[in-house]
């Protein structure tokens, strides 16, 4: 009897933890004797260029895969199956819609499932694509921990725990010259880094796209944290951090493909309205970045990456399409891709952990 085939890609953004995940989808494919494991490049891209871009995956290809970060596969958060850019006769760029001859050439190569690791976006791609018939399981995967319907994201703590370092190497160089640091870090439209390595790092002030700040409420913390001229103040902003009554720190992207506003840039915003406002301390801006995304993933991370994998690829076996594994501690459950992807998870302003935060002194700017 042949084999049967499940192909895995990785989508949207990379994050520590996307390796380990494929390695735990080959690990326990392996130990039946009815499937096989492709990957394919760059999301979904592989299968919709030509030639088409599929490599195959087995033990030896995933060998001490866990410790490394990034994805062997590539990926990317332009385009898709549902929205291929094309570019017209006049130069400019448009979209067009190629899931179905994608889902023929899947069936081409004789590809009988696919399991689908990545966020938001990928989700809905996901889900798109199930509604045309494909047999599909979702991975969630995101720095944010934007998806609700899991308790936890993998690569999220791994970027936790850089941004809680860099913390914790300002701290000692605010404190040498009395200065107001500025730490802008990911997360988009959700709060949950700034507001973790805030608290694991001591911040003075966490500023979150969920709670709109008052600049004047951000400069009377900085006040209280000086005697005279002497003190210090650690800032962690997040890039989709806004005033109240204004908007997001960011430009449309002039890249091919990507759909989303490029945000960056509040630290530096940030900076130049505290002075605005009268601060007269020395105020200094850092930009972790792509930073937070790379490198070799955390042990929590590893662990919940493989989880899923294996948990995947059991799916696979079992016939349980169109769900997205997620992890309701303690255990990895499957959720309809419909209810996945329904709302993103955000932070609560009432929340437990903003209470603990204020309990600790640390400011919202609200």
């Amino acid at each position: 009897m042949a084999l049967k085939r499940v192909m895995v890609l990785t989508g949207g953004g990379d994050c520590p933890g996307l390796n380990a995940v494929i390695r735990g989808i080959v690990k326990r494919a392996s130990q039946t004797t009815d499937w096989e494991v492709v990957g394919c490049v760059e999301s979904f891209n592989g299968v919709l260029r030509e030639p088409t871009e599929i490599i195959e995956l087995d033990e030896k290809r995933v060998e001490g895969l866990q410790i490394q970060g990034g994805t062997i596969l590539g990926t990317t958060n332009k385009g898709g199956p549902f929205a291929w850019p094309v570019r017209q006769p006049d130069g400019s760029w448009t979209t067009v819609d190629r899931s179905d001859e994608m889902l023929r050439k899947l069936s081409y190569i004789g590809v009988d499932a696919v399991i689908n690791i990545g966020g938001d976006g990928s989700q809905r791609i996901s889900l798109g694509l199930y509604e045309k018939g494909l047999n599909i399981v979702g991975v969630p995967k995101t720095i944010d921990n934007d998806l609700s319907m899991t308790d936890y994201t993998f690569g999220f703590q791994t970027a936790v725990q850089i941004c809680t370092d860099a913390i914790d190497k300002l701290v000692t160089t605010a404190a040498s010259h009395n200065r107001v640091f500025i730490l802008e870090v990911m997360g988009r439209d959700a709060g949950w880094i700034a507001l973790h390595s805030a608290i694991a790092g001591g911040a003075d002030v966490c500023l979150i796209p969920e709670i709109p700040y008052d600049i004047d409420r951000v400069k009377e913390k900085i006040a209280q944290r000086y005697d005279k001229r002497r003190g210090y103040c650690i800032i962690v902003v997040a890039e989709g951090a806004k005033p109240r009554g204004g908007s997001v720190t960011g430009a449309v992207s002039d890249e091919v493909g990507y759909q989303h506003i490029k945000l960056g840039g509040v630290g530096e915003q940030l900076a130049a309205d505290l002075k605005a406002a009268g601060v007269e301390h020395d105020i200094r801006y850092t930009i972790l970045g792509h930073l937070q995304r790379g490198g070799t993933p955390i042990a929590f991370d590893r662990v919940l990456a493989s989880e899923f994998g294996v948990r995947a690829m059991e799916f696979v076996m079992d016939g349980r399409f169109g769900q997205m594994v997620a992890y309701h501690h303690p255990d990895i459950v499957g959720i309809p891709l419909a209810e996945a992807v329904r709302t993103q998870n955000l932070v609560s302003p009432d929340s437990r952990l903003v209470h603990t935060a204020k309990g600790l002194g640390i400011a919202f700017g609200d």
